[in-house]
């Protein structure tokens, strides 16, 4: 889950545009941040770990020149958190190339092996993304030996289908290659999102822009055009001209858990709107607490826990005709703590982020709303605030389903062993969670609320939630792979929350 957008003007210096864009953008990666421009001759780069407002100054527009730019904020999920890993990523032939990718390949090992055994290239990262572009490179170059340099359009369209018959996991990517223009694709099962918005210009020829949300359009006066089919390149020329192709054959298969928590509510992906996702999955998360009320359940108010959670709490609480309260006050400027890397982290950024209002809970039973429950730290600490605020009783409800199985494809929950429902009852849940009672979402009510926006999707990727993963490449010696890697063990070092994580841990689950 990063947020990655590009940018071809005829007219302007992009910087700013990019800048604001990324800005836009932010929600999908907190940990680095990057940009390359392109003036004519030479790519300007720079990127840092740290947040788009901190990693830029207004000096930077100096340096980063150029009408043509792609940018990046990153949220780890392959690699380490060094900002050597920050992106893009740079590789000077064919063409030059420099990449910002959305995603997670799912057989790195391999192409890892091919790209520095087959053709000699030198690996300075860990990351995925990384790879991808030197794959990207190789077969760029594999097509100009066949086809030859009269018309680079071609060749890098033929580089990008051998690519995608090569690499396997979930990609959406942005590109500049120097001489060529700017190139974007995405995976033939479109997991992560990617769309293509245009600017109209009397004076110079219309600007296009690629982004992962298409938030990032109107702020710069961008129209979304529409968002790129699976396994589709797009191609801006440098004369500003678009040119499309369909490298291989595709069946868009998003990933979910974007219109759970990833994606802004005010975003449309493959034609759903986020937020009216969220309203439906509160018209049906209602129904079972409509049942829970009528077997006995008492509620005095339901309250969301800031912010992605409020569209699903505000619809459950017009439809079961409980009062809507916001108990629970977000400091802004704390980032989101599903999203930062160690479990000690989120555990300890929770009080700085949440606060309670005691008149709004003291001798109060309230239905907490959340949009999912992933390794339950956040949560706990919740709950733990609102009985110290004075609450009578305090249920918790999950407007997504028990998260059980790894994600590969570009969220950072690689293994099982984070998630609380591993291996647990929802009972068990709610006794480790500290609370009165506890509801999930069902699976076919999350998709049906996804669904309706596209009745034309006919699946989804639900892999956290069922274990079937889209591509159909993910192996279990994959899985143990990301089971036991360093950078999970340092994300889990100091995880130990209960007496059943030690256990887990210690049999090595």
């Amino acid at each position: 889950m990063c947020g990655i957008l590009g940018i071809a003007s005829q007219s302007d210096s992009v910087f700013p545009q990019l800048y604001d864009g990324l800005i836009m953008l932010q929600h999908r990666g907190q940990d680095a941040s990057g940009m390359v421009t392109h003036d004519g001759e030479f790519f300007r780069e720079r990127k840092a770990n740290g947040l788009v407002k901190d990693v830029f100054r207004a000096e930077d527009a100096e340096v980063l020149q150029g009408r043509i730019g792609i940018g990046h904020c990153r949220y780890p999920t392959a690699g380490s958190l060094s900002a050597a890993e920050a992106q893009p990523f740079f590789v000077n032939a064919p063409y030059g190339i420099t990449l910002v990718h959305n995603g997670n390949i799912t057989n790195t090992a391999e192409q890892r092996a091919k790209v520095k055994a087959k053709y000699s290239r030198h690996l300075r990262t860990d990351s995925d993304s990384e790879i991808l572009l030197n794959v990207l490179a190789d077969k760029i170059a594999d097509a100009i030996k066949v086809m030859g340099t009269s018309d680079p359009k071609q060749t890098v369209f033929a580089g990008v289908k051998m690519t995608m018959e090569r690499v396997q996991g979930a990609y959406s990517c942005i590109a500049l290659v120097d001489g060529v223009g700017m190139l974007a694709f995405r995976d033939p099962n479109g997991i992560r999102p990617l769309s293509v918005a245009m600017r109209e210009s009397d004076l110079f020829g219309d600007d296009y822009a690629f982004a992962s949300e298409d938030v990032a359009f109107g702020i710069n006066g961008f129209r979304k055009i529409r968002d790129l089919n699976p396994g589709e390149a797009m191609l801006i020329d440098l004369e500003g001209k678009m040119h499309t192709f369909q490298c291989v054959e595709g069946e868009l298969t998003p990933c979910i858990f974007e219109y759970v928590y990833l994606a802004r509510p005010d975003s449309l992906l493959d034609g759903i709107s986020v937020y009216k996702t969220q309203i439906r999955m509160g018209e049906t998360l209602s129904r079972q607490i409509q049942a829970e009320m009528d077997a006995g359940l008492e509620l005095d108010a339901i309250m969301p826990v800031p912010d992605s959670a409020r569209p699903v709490a505000l619809e459950v609480a017009k439809r079961v005709g409980v009062t809507y309260r916001e108990g629970l006050v977000k400091n802004r400027y704390v980032g989101r703590t599903f999203i930062m890397p160690g479990q000690g982290q989120r555990q300890r950024s929770v009080r700085r982020k949440l606060n309670a209002i005691p008149l709004e809970f003291k001798g109060k039973s309230v239905l907490l709303i959340d949009d999912s429950i992933v390794r339950g730290n956040t949560i706990k600490k919740i709950v733990e605030m609102c009985r110290e605020a004075g609450a009578k009783k305090v249920y918790v409800a999950s407007a997504s389903p028990p998260v059980k199985f790894p994600n590969v494809y570009g969220i950072d929950m690689p293994t099982k062993r984070e998630l609380i429902a591993d291996g647990r009852s929802t009972d068990d849940i709610r006794v480790e969670l500290g609370c009165d009672g506890l509801y999930y979402q069902q699976l076919d009510d999350l998709i049906w609320a996804a669904k309706e926006g596209n009745p034309e999707i006919k699946r989804f990727d639900c892999s956290c939630f069922d274990g079937h993963y889209v591509t159909g490449s993910v192996s279990e010696a994959y899985l143990d792979g990301l089971e036991n890697s360093d950078r999970v063990t340092e994300k889990m070092e100091d995880k130990p929350s209960s007496a059943w994580n030690r256990d887990k841990l210690a049999q090595g689950a």
